[in-house]
């Protein structure tokens, strides 16, 4: 994730995120979800782009950026939510250009995201 953002994140992102750090997690942000996906497929972790103040939908589109990231990360054997529970491949868009939020990486980190976001 771009933590450059942090103080626009929802609570939940904040809360695992200092868990995260207090347990030396480290961050690695390319700004393109392809690349990152693509390390995480390789060394695990988990992508976030959450909801911020200015982009409380998302930012990355549920058709075309979201939805065939989160395929691929399943199909590793991952998981991708847009929020606690609900799975990004579950979401019905109502737009062709609907944004979402996006937590897609590793089963047991996808789930400690959600825990944190309640």
């Amino acid at each position: 994730m771009n933590e450059g953002n942090r103080r626009s994140f929802p609570d939940g992102y904040q809360r695992y995120l200092d868990w995260a750090q207090e347990r030396g997690y480290s961050s690695r942000y390319v700004g393109s979800m392809v690349a990152d996906a693509h390390r995480i497929l390789l060394k695990g972790g988990v992508f976030l782009h959450p909801p911020t103040k200015k982009a409380p939908a998302g930012k990355l589109r549920l058709m075309y950026e979201a939805n065939p990231m989160a395929m691929l990360i399943g199909q590793a054997g991952g998981k991708a939510l847009a929020a606690p529970g609900q799975r990004i491949l579950d979401v019905q868009p109502k737009a062709i250009h609907e944004r979402t939020p996006v937590i897609p990486g590793g089963g047991d980190e996808v789930d400690h995201v959600a825990a944190q976001l309640g």
